[in-house]
């Protein structure tokens, strides 16, 4: 267990460029604060010591604002920075060395029974804000941009942005599709329906004035 720890707070020193030392990760970081009690409350569960397990949970998302279900399994090197909002359901499991931002929710959609939650593999980014919702993988190396919705299983080495989630890049390579992942010239619907409409308008006025001047030449 210890040498867990000290593996969480080297990945925190690591990947934190705020972080000054390895006493300050372990006295004053919510993330690590929230993990070390997840180890504890994840052992009573695994025991079937259930309650205990989520009073420890629960003590942790009152400290931390950061609620992490006892059952959900978590590898090394989770860093969680901030964390403020942060939730992980029951049947999440996270790979090794792993980063998560400040409004994450690695959570269900109400329609799976059983394995409800995603699976991160080792080395994922999810940005502040993102919702990761289902039970399926997201690979390896891959990073979920802040606000991203992700629904279904990512392949490895992605990147995923929008609502919901696009693979914007694979690889280091830009997915050709990725243009329909625009979010600042995105097409009006509302404006492109009224053009429909004026041109048939116009379309219609056309005809009427057409058969106004045959009925004008016959009479």
């Amino acid at each position: 267990m210890f040498s867990r720890l000290r593996y969480d707070i080297k990945a925190i020193l690591e990947r934190d460029p705020a972080a000054r030392n390895s006493l300050e990760v372990f006295l004053l970081y919510p993330g690590l604060h929230a993990l070390m009690h997840h180890r504890v409350a994840n052992w009573f569960y695994r025991h079937n010591i259930k309650f205990i397990a989520r009073w420890i949970s629960q003590c942790a998302k009152f400290w931390t604002g950061i609620e992490i279900h006892p059952g959900a399994t978590i590898g090394k090197g989770l860093f969680i920075d901030h964390g403020t909002g942060v939730v992980i359901g029951e049947t999440a499991e996270i790979g090794d060395n792993c980063t998560i931002y400040q409004g994450v929710t690695l959570g269900g959609t109400g329609k799976d029974h059983g394995k409800r939650h995603p699976t991160l593999g080792n080395n994922v980014m999810v940005g502040a804000g993102a919702k990761v919702l289902g039970p399926f993988k997201v690979g390896d190396n891959s990073k979920i941009a802040a606000n991203a919705v992700v629904l279904s299983e990512v392949e490895p080495n992605s990147t995923c942005v929008g609502v919901p989630a696009r693979v914007a890049r694979r690889a280091g390579v830009r997915i050709a599709s990725a243009s329909d992942l625009d979010q600042i010239h995105i097409p009006d619907p509302v404006s492109m329906e009224m053009c429909k409409l004026l041109v048939r308008i116009e379309a219609l006025e056309k005809r009427i004035a057409n058969n106004n001047e045959d009925n004008n030449k016959t009479l």
